[in-house]
């Protein structure tokens, strides 16, 4: 690294291309962090960005897409949940579904999945209920 000194002009210091690749070959590691790089070796963040930005133009584009597994669920019904008094008695369903039911309140959060028996989510959501 050099520093050229000019009376009139602030300090701007010139680093040498092995010491920028070498900054830029560790920052493209998985994991790497690029802010303790760049501070471990004296320099700014937005500097070593900036390295790998033309670094990555040089070599040919971007780097490569990655493609994460995605799992679709069926939709999930909403059952709505009267606010005082007894639970409403639900209409009588031929078979059971599968599905999610997701509930948070009072700081407590269920999630059933799969057929649900109708007098065990009364029973639970009337215990949570009493202890809210």
């Amino acid at each position: 690294m050099k520093i050229e000194q000019d009376p009139g002009k602030a300090s701007r210091r010139h680093h040498d291309r092995a010491f920028k690749q070498e900054l830029v070959r560790q920052s493209l590691e998985p994991g790497a962090s690029v802010s303790a790089i760049a501070l471990h070796s004296g320099i700014n963040a937005n500097m070593l960005f900036k390295w790998r930005r033309e670094h990555l133009r040089a070599a040919g584009g971007t780097a490569a897409a990655v493609l994460l597994p995605v799992n679709v669920a069926p939709a999930a019904e909403v059952m709505t949940i009267p606010a005082s008094g007894e639970l409403a008695a639900a209409p009588p369903r031929s078979a059971p579904r599968s599905g999610i039911i997701e509930l948070e309140f009072a700081g407590a959060q269920l999630r059933l999945r799969g057929p649900v028996d109708e007098d065990s989510l009364r029973s639970v959501l009337c215990a949570l209920r009493q202890s809210a």
